[in-house]
């Protein structure tokens, strides 16, 4: 039996996304402080993997970001039901798709420091807007395509941007590789059109040209909610189809890696399809233990997060939680051994973060976009 709260909503989706977004919060810090504390730690695959990889290459602070879009993808058929039963007209679901669309890139821009008023060297792209841009995409295509024109769009994506990718070196790369930081498409498209200022100087890795690919992201998670919502099957045999479905994925997405390499900047074909797998698999298994058994009591600290991602995302940007925290626990801090004050000051940050978020919690306070 599948566990849905009172907005018809899996309560899978809140916990998995609070789970994605603690690592965003600190959590993924944290892990490195305490690492720090033995010898070698800094350097140790566990350490390593709580940061993105320099270019190609797959590391857990990689998956994030895609598996964020990847849940807000399985979200959309339930909101499109809800809507569809409410009577909401075609039209006007068009319209609340591009106004979040506007919000989530106007927030991103907000984000990279709008109110600077330093409009030369403002970063237009960000983690906020292609999230807009990706899912209204997706969201569009889901409202007029059918699902398996949507499939073989999502096939041709893929497929057409490893094509232009491999073998349409930038024009103004002068030689440099087809993949490569300075010779990718994707870096010329961006420098091409898009205003202010590039993450890395000459590239973004939240580019227009980039977004197409996680559009497909987006759409993976579609897939996935409307095989929740829409299959006869029980719960547990919708995980374990989900799981085959993750491995079939991650097979595949090593396979083209061979050919188009898994990397996070580029959001290459290969990449998509590798961290589909994991957010299949995690959303599978979070589905099967809360949703399916029931398990819930142990979700409350990831769902307190999950149901305001947004909300924490923008307040850790504006609001001082590491001053706040320092106030309380400098003190007891500045007595301990430097690693050790280090883990102590990132967890009071977690903490403090959490803390605010639980007051919203209590309080029904929820920032939807």
């Amino acid at each position: 039996m599948e566990t849905q709260n009172k907005n018809g909503r899996l309560l899978s989706l809140d916990a998995l996304r609070g789970f994605d977004m603690l690592f965003i919060m600190g959590f993924s810090g944290l892990i490195k402080a305490v690492c720090a504390l033995f010898p070698g730690g800094d350097e140790s695959y566990l350490a390593r993997t709580m940061s993105h990889a320099e270019w190609d290459g797959l590391y857990h602070h990689d998956t994030i970001f895609p598996l964020f879009l990847f849940i807000a993808g399985i979200s959309f058929p339930f909101s499109y039901a809800k809507q569809t039963a409410s009577g909401l007209s075609r039209c006007n679901m068009h319209t609340k798709i591009i106004r979040r669309t506007l919000i989530l890139i106007i927030l991103g821009v907000v984000y990279n420091g709008f109110f600077k008023m330093d409009f030369e060297s403002l970063r237009i792209c960000s983690v906020l807007g292609r999230i807009g841009l990706a899912w209204g995409i997706a969201a569009v295509l889901f409202l007029n395509f059918s699902t398996k024109v949507r499939a073989c769009i999502a096939g041709a994506i893929l497929v057409g941007y490893w094509l232009i990718m491999c073998y349409v070196p930038a024009p103004d790369a002068g030689g440099a590789a087809a993949l490569s930081i300075d010779g990718n498409f994707a870096g010329y498209v961006d420098r091409l059109v898009t205003p202010g200022r590039l993450y890395k100087g000459n590239f973004d890795p939240e580019g227009l040209f980039s977004t197409i690919p996680a559009v497909v992201t987006a759409m993976l998670g579609m897939f996935t909610g409307e095989f929740i919502r829409n299959t006869t099957l029980d719960g547990n045999r919708k995980a374990g189809y989900m799981g085959l479905a993750a491995l079939a994925m991650l097979a595949l997405g090593l396979l083209w890696s061979l050919v188009f390499p898994v990397n996070k900047s580029l959001w290459s074909s290969s990449f998509v399809l590798v961290v589909g797998s994991y957010s299949l698999a995690m959303f599978a298994l979070f589905y099967y233990l809360i949703d399916v058994k029931g398990w819930q009591k142990w979700t409350l600290p990831f769902t307190v997060i999950g149901l305001n991602s947004i909300t924490i995302y923008m307040a850790q940007k504006i609001i001082p939680f590491d001053r706040i925290s320092g106030f309380f626990l400098n003190g007891i801090a500045s007595k301990m051994p430097e690693q050790w004050s280090e883990v102590f000051l990132r967890l009071g940050f977690l903490l403090v973060s959490w803390l605010f978020l639980y007051f919203l919690y209590r309080k029904k306070i929820f920032l939807k976009v």
